[in-house]
């Protein structure tokens, strides 16, 4: 065996992308704030957590497998109007590489720098271009996990330069599965650029886009509460496995877990408004309706599709419709203009296309993939356009209607196992991906292939 370098650092061993999401564009600062701590409040930061380490051992030892919280969170980490106390617990999602340490509460600590006030530093001037965030630019949020460390990237897409960079990084207490974008700021009557990222532990963070640096979240939704102090545990009790933002109630966010619930959050209370309990095994993809705003489609690991009516509160977990598919299903989505019609991914690769006019009923399948389906995308463009990906690594397009699916073309990005897929929010031809073989995260335009712009009458792309 080869000896290792002196002073290089080993190759991770585990160095993926489990998820990503796109940042419409023109919505983030051009210049985001940011959290510039002083000496005295980092020494403070680092004692604190040291201190909330030691506590959490100690209770460790004398409760055993107890879920009590260690640590007294601020109020501030909750939304402006909620009054719990938030913690993140132990790693219950068999990855025990990824139990995380907890973060103290830091935000009172730090001051938000605003970046349109400051006085440039003449060692900034060179890279004062690349962080300027312009209209035409995308984010793309980028969960990577690299041995024992989660962060979320934060790079830059712009289609007509054809650029694509990391802007900023910040890290995150877990191991990260979901990211959702929403503009919803908790408190505020003006729009945000926030995201909400489930993890495999069981608190979501949900993190303002427009602050630079953070080292905290600017709330969290879920408590692992605390036996000793009284402090009751709520949300979810498991890893959350996937996100959906109500754009039309701008304050609901749902969240499927492994503990076989969803939970309907008000965000401007930092509390569960609705919890569903119809599950017989984990909830691994949720998304509501693009326009019945009380409608949303569940996918389950029993291979049941749920559509429920969140109107109905108390009937909500009696009342739905269901469809049975082969497998586990990993994905389900929303045609976005043919809007009774939803496409389900299973963990045997098969695609199945459904109508919520007829329950339990498959309009047609195929078997896509040889490996499980980690990201479906339509095409609000052309509606009969539809991509497809799975952990065996390959990129499929399929032209499709109400009666079956054609195979239209196949690529692999050498990425590995593709772990997921996101469509632009401003041009539904341009994804990107997430996989676990450099770059780990690629953009790119299916209209570069010759057969899709063949088959579907595109234009040469420029």
């Amino acid at each position: 065996m080869a000896d290792v370098e002196e002073g290089v650092p080993p190759e991770p061993s585990i160095d993926f992308v489990p998820a990503l999401c796109f940042v419409p564009r023109g919505v983030t600062k051009e210049r985001p704030d940011k959290i510039v701590l002083t000496h005295e409040e980092l020494a403070r930061i680092i004692g604190e957590t040291q201190s909330a380490l030691e506590a959490e051992d100690d209770e460790d030892d004398e409760d055993g497998d107890d879920d009590g919280d260690n640590m007294d969170v601020d109020t501030e980490d909750a939304p402006p109007n909620a009054g719990n106390e938030n913690h993140n617990p132990q790693d219950e999602f068999n990855f025990h590489n990824y139990e995380n340490e907890e973060n103290s509460t830091v935000t009172n600590l730090a001051n938000v720098v605003d970046a349109d006030q400051q006085v440039p530093d003449e060692d900034e001037d060179s890279e004062a271009e690349d962080e300027v965030i312009k209209p035409t630019d995308n984010l793309v949020l980028v969960g990577h996990v690299q041995d024992d460390a989660a962060s979320m990237e934060v790079w830059v897409f712009n289609q007509e330069e054809e650029a694509l960079y990391t802007h900023h990084d910040f890290l995150l207490p877990s191991f990260p599965l979901c990211i959702e974008w929403m503009n919803h700021d908790a408190g505020s009557d003006k729009p945000g650029n926030m995201c909400a990222i489930g993890c495999m532990d069981p608190i979501i963070t949900i993190w303002d886009l427009d602050i630079q640096d953070s080292i905290e979240p600017t709330f969290k939704l879920g408590s692992k509460g605390n036996r000793k102090k009284q402090k009751e545990q709520y949300g979810h009790k498991d890893a959350v496995l996937d996100l959906s933002w109500n754009a039309q109630f701008e304050h609901i966010l749902a969240s499927g877990s492994v503990d076989q619930t969803l939970i309907l959050w008000d965000m401007d209370e930092g509390q569960p408004h609705t919890t569903i309990t119809a599950f017989e095994e984990k909830v691994q993809s949720i998304e509501f309706h693009p326009e019945d705003a009380q409608s949303i489609l569940t996918g389950c690991a029993d291979g049941i599709v749920r559509l429920f009516d969140c109107r109905d509160a108390e009937g909500v977990n009696s009342s739905f419709i269901k469809w049975q598919t082969s497998g586990e299903v990993e994905k389900i989505l929303w045609h976005p203009t043919e809007t009774n019609y939803f496409i389900i991914g299973s963990n045997d690769g098969s695609l199945h296309y459904a109508d919520r006019r007829k329950a339990n009923e498959l309009l047609w399948s195929v078997k896509a993939h040889n490996e499980e389906i980690s990201g479906v995308c339509f095409n609000k463009l052309m509606p009969n356009l539809l991509t497809s990906t799975s952990t065996e690594g390959a990129l499929k397009i399929w032209n499709f209607n109400t009666t079956e699916a054609k195979h239209v073309y196949e690529h692999d990005f050498n990425m590995g196992r593709l772990q997921c897929m996101r469509q632009c929010p401003d041009d539904p031809y341009t994804l990107a991906f997430g996989g676990e073989k450099p770059p780990r995260c690629s953009v790119f335009n299916i209209k570069n292939f010759e057969a899709v712009r063949r088959t579907f009458g595109i234009a040469d792309a420029e």
